[in-house]
């Protein structure tokens, strides 16, 4: 049976993007592939890659303060296949607020991205609760990169465990745990059983490394909790869907991961 997917984080302009030296290490020293990461894709190759293994949409990378132009040109050309996520950080107080907010008036937002370790700041800090409300308002979910990163930055700062207070006093928003949370599985799984609106996707995690834990999660209480993402190019969407597939998953399990619940939490909402 021909898989279907939707891919929750995908870059097309990381040849061209700032390069910070963070991010070469991990991709020389962490992935050694920067030959493969530091890459550009056309509108056309992306759909030809899509097309070929069955993912329908693709959320792309892009900057709430200063969004690529090429990036945008991708949904502007194909909006039922590319989508975007915008990067906040959250330091910059309400013009943060206001870029995110015309953005979304704009293109087609389906999430708002945190990445804690590039600003060494924890999503329970007084910073980000701005940022929550506005998500809220717009009925926006927020992404909150956690586990130990792969790059040589800040560890502490993605500890699941600083999203419980922030779901206990925001708990109409929709939070979804990014790049898995390796170490810390089982604090994000006893998370997401307590909070309805919590949610993981597995993006900067092959699925064949997934733990044994997170895949009886799947199979069971969790089967509507995690969703599927690859990071493309640093792990390739066809390497992450091969590898989703082959995972022990009880019937129906792996459509809800790949496709089920990313189009009911992140697309299905822009059409509310």
């Amino acid at each position: 049976m021909k898989l279907r997917a939707i891919d929750t984080f995908v870059n097309v302009r990381m040849g061209s993007a700032e390069k910070p030296d963070y991010l070469r290490r991990v991709a020389a020293e962490y992935f050694k592939r920067s030959e493969q990461i530091f890459k550009d894709f056309s509108i056309s190759e992306m759909l030809a890659d899509m097309d070929r293994i069955g993912v329908e949409t693709s959320v792309l990378s892009v900057r709430a303060e200063k969004p690529d132009p090429e990036v945008v040109a991708f949904s502007e050309k194909h909006p039922d296949r590319f989508v975007l996520a915008a990067y906040v950080d959250p330091r910059r107080g309400m013009p943060a607020l206001r870029e995110l907010e015309a953005l979304f008036r704009s293109q087609p937002v389906v999430l708002a991205r945190v990445v804690p370790f590039m600003t060494s700041t924890p999503p329970d800090d007084r910073a980000c609760y701005p940022l929550y409300a506005k998500c809220i308002e717009l009925d926006l979910p927020v992404t909150v990169n956690t586990g130990i990163p792969g790059p040589p930055m800040p560890a502490r700062v993605q500890d699941p465990i600083l999203l419980d207070e922030v779901c206990l006093f925001f708990p109409e928003l929709v939070l979804v745990m990014a790049h898995g949370a390796d170490p810390w599985w089982q604090v994000a799984i006893r998370l997401m059983l307590k909070y309805p609106n919590l949610y993981l996707k597995t993006s900067a995690y092959a699925p064949k490394y997934l733990p044994a834990e997170l895949i009886q999660f799947m199979n069971t209480r969790g089967q509507d909790k995690i969703i599927f993402a690859s990071d493309h190019p640093v792990l390739s969407m066809e390497r992450c869907l091969k590898e989703a597939a082959a995972l022990d998953l009880r019937e129906g399990v792996l459509d809800k991961y790949l496709y089920q619940n990313a189009r009911r939490v992140f697309l299905d909402r822009r059409k509310r």
